[in-house]
């Protein structure tokens, strides 16, 4: 009798650690694992299965376990079980009784069979195939329907061949053991519940956050792919730093959880261009908002050129000499297709402006034109002035700000969220991005050690995504060459961390990104 009361509070107790140990295991196939394995040392039983309800509503196997066999599939094994998922139905839509598994399922109970060569009413004839194909004898089974908190069975666990810890014979599931199993059946359905939909809040976290990022790539032509890139290369550029071993990242290091919060700030590190408006992040031309108003300048010039033509033929009618009137009206013809050229070349921002080139702009701007009420018009508004006289690339200043208050953006917008504790960094990861580590950079002008390792690693990615991007419609794919030089030169002037950009250098991790994601022609190292 003591022997036996031993036995069920050892039993309970490995209910209990079985119980305790799924709380805590995060990994789904280890967990599954661990069900099976706990319900087999409590019951001592030989085989056991899984049985999980997809989406099918047919359950399929997830783990499969038998030890005298030694065979053990799924679960953490990624060793595949080649057995179809099993109906609940036949194919006339009635209930399928004929099977343990199916009427623990329909039945909503457990099944406990004591000799399945001798019981009644259920169809093993695949255990005799199985049996037969291996030399093994199935006997005792017992099936356990799992239920979740709503009371849904979500699967079945079930158990083979119970052995007596004595005599290692084959014996009948008890009714204790019954009962244990149950309860553990109903902590696994618990746990498996949970795990599920723990994922699948995660699926949905993960999802959201590339779509924001997708969302912020379809926004602008102009940028098109960038937050789809630069989680690749900012994950290439922290690998490197953590597999480093000399160095002043040496004692740099990331858990799983560590590289997830970095990814995740990556992908959400410009969800502030959310709030750009499209006018600016679009602007390919200095003079382009909405439309490029460089078609406004032509059509004024043309209006000039046309009371140029009618002026030149009013003097010949008023007795000008022709070939005179011609040749005058040939040269001012020519200084306005001069001033058009000029204007044009120069609204593409992919030159410097010199202050002579400013000083022209001015004097052209002086031009007149008639409107259509014949009041005369500067060529140029003050405006259009201002917006061709940038010195280098196509923004105003006001734009600039417009651009780079994407990043206090970003930063408002993440802080409103509640992250979890392993994600907590984001909003400093992903607002980084634009310091500098010499403190010259925005919003908040940090230097080197006011920022994190993580952080300094988005500014080089950041830099070199754009840099090497070859979808931007307003300038050619840049050669590798030319942007690692770049980077050298930022490593050099306090714009990143040379630290790193020695990292970047010495791992290779421009020539790895090059080979996958850049132009063959752009690979030239």
């Amino acid at each position: 009798m003591k022997d036996k009361v031993d036995s069920v509070f050892r039993k309970i107790n490995l209910l209990n650690e079985v119980g305790i140990a799924l709380s805590a295991e995060r990994n789904f196939s280890s967990l599954l694992e661990q069900i099976l394995i706990g319900a087999k040392q409590i019951t001592n039983a030989d085989g056991g299965t899984i049985y999980l309800l997809n989406a099918d509503k047919k359950l399929e196997m997830v783990v499969v376990q038998t030890d005298s066999l030694n065979i053990h599939l799924g679960g953490n094994t990624n060793k595949p079980i080649n057995f179809n998922p099993v109906s609940l139905y036949l194919d006339d839509g009635t209930p399928d009784l004929s099977m343990v598994v199916t009427r623990a399922v329909i039945e909503d109970k457990p099944i406990n069979v004591a000799d399945a060569y001798s019981t009644k009413g259920y169809d093993f004839s695949g255990t005799y195939e199985f049996d037969k194909s291996t030399g093994y004898h199935s006997q005792s089974f017992l099936a356990v329907p799992m239920k979740n908190h709503e009371n849904d069975v979500i699967g079945v666990l079930q158990l083979i061949n119970a052995k007596s810890p004595e005599s290692e014979d084959i014996i009948p599931f008890s009714e204790e053991d019954q009962h244990l199993v149950e309860s553990l059946a109903s902590q696994a359905a618990v746990a498996i519940t949970n795990k599920q939909l723990i994922d699948g809040s995660n699926e949905l976290f993960n999802s959201l956050v590339q779509l924001i990022a997708t969302a912020i790539d379809e926004k602008s032509p102009h940028t098109s792919g960038h937050c789809k890139r630069l989680p690749i290369i900012t994950m290439l550029i922290a690998d490197a730093a953590h597999n480093t071993k000399e160095g002043e990242l040496k004692e740099f290091l990331m858990t799983n959880d560590d590289r997830y919060e970095l990814e995740v700030a990556a992908w959400l590190h410009d969800c502030g261009k959310l709030t750009t408006p499209e006018y600016v992040m679009d602007k390919s031309t200095k003079l382009e908002r909405i439309v490029d108003r460089i078609e406004l300048i032509d059509l004024r010039l043309e209006i000039i050129k046309r009371d140029m033509e009618t002026e030149k033929l009013t003097s010949v009618l008023n007795g000008m000499d022709k070939d005179k009137a011609n040749a005058s009206y040939a040269e001012k013809i020519k200084n306005i297709d001069e001033v058009a050229a000029f204007i044009r070349r120069h609204n593409k921002g992919v030159e410097f402006m010199h202050d002579d080139d400013i000083q022209k702009i001015k004097h052209c701007a002086k031009l007149t034109w008639k409107d259509k009420s014949g009041i005369l018009q500067p060529l140029l508004s003050q405006d259009e002035i201002d917006n061709l006289c940038i010195v280098k690339g196509t923004l105003t200043q006001q734009e600039r700000d417009i651009i780079n208050n994407h990043i206090v953006a970003t930063i408002k917008m993440l802080d409103t969220l509640t992250f979890p504790k392993h994600l907590q960094n984001v909003p400093e990861y992903a607002g980084g991005h634009h310091e500098r580590v010499d403190g010259k950079g925005f919003p908040q002008g940090l230097v080197k050690e006011q920022m994190s390792v993580q952080a300094r690693i988005m500014a080089i990615a950041d830099v070199f995504e754009a840099l090497t991007a070859r979808d931007r419609p307003y300038k050619v794919p840049m050669k590798l060459s030319q942007a690692v030089s770049i980077l050298k030169n930022m490593s050099e002037t306090g714009h990143i961390d040379p630290d790193l950009f020695d990292v970047f250098m010495t791992q290779s991790v421009h020539i790895h990104y090059a080979k996958e994601y850049l132009l063959p022609e752009q690979n030239d190292l």
